[in-house]
């Protein structure tokens, strides 16, 4: 490969591939460059650190979380089917990865627990969503007054055994499902929701 039109994309794909290979505590910015076919200094040019390329992984992991979700904060209409609709997205999506590829999932867990900031940015960032479908059902008079980032907040802490890596032994418990529309019935509840949606 060109060193000179070496890419953060590229970079970050290769990464993917030596953690995959090698896991968190033995993949190194070495292998991600023997993979590029180019010099670790190549690698350093983008990524200050080991520890600046792993957040950056870490930041692409997540960013694949929040972009679709974000469209749907984005979406026009009913704000209780918006709400609904972005949180089962969050849990299939959480699941999916759980489930479809638990290897993957286990290195993602590792990189996360040392990208603390980066893991802070995201909730925020999911947290700042939620935020908006809540104030837009206050407008709408679908929701009572409350505080929308408050209630953000809340309901993402509320709903974080659903979807909180660190639960994902629970996942595939038979009555996930069912606990989580009881959760849901209370969020209904706290926003004074004119009317529940299934």
């Amino acid at each position: 490969m060109n060193e000179s039109a070496l890419t953060p994309q590229q970079i970050l794909e290769a990464a993917e591939e030596v953690l995959r290979r090698f896991g968190p505590a033995k993949a190194t910015v070495v292998d991600v460059a023997r993979a590029l076919g180019v010099s670790h200094g190549s690698v350093y040019r983008h990524f200050s650190s080991k520890a600046a390329l792993r957040d950056a992984v870490a930041e692409r992991w997540l960013a694949e979380v929040s972009a679709p979700l974000a469209a749907v904060a984005a979406e026009t209409g009913p704000a209780p089917e918006r709400l609904r609709r972005w949180l089962d997205l969050l849990i299939m999506s959480k699941r999916k990865r759980a489930f479809d590829d638990p290897e993957m999932f286990a290195t993602y867990l590792e990189i996360a627990a040392d990208a603390r900031e980066v893991v802070k940015a995201h909730v925020n960032e999911l947290i700042g969503q939620l935020a908006r479908i809540i104030a837009d059902g206050i407008a709408q008079g679908e929701f009572t007054a409350v505080d929308p980032l408050t209630a953000g907040r809340a309901v993402f802490d509320a709903t974080s055994r659903f979807h909180k890596p660190t639960h994902a032994a629970e996942w595939s418990d038979p009555g996930i499902d069912a606990a989580f529309e009881g959760v849901w019935s209370l969020i209904l509840g706290g926003l004074g929701a004119s009317k529940t949606t299934d």
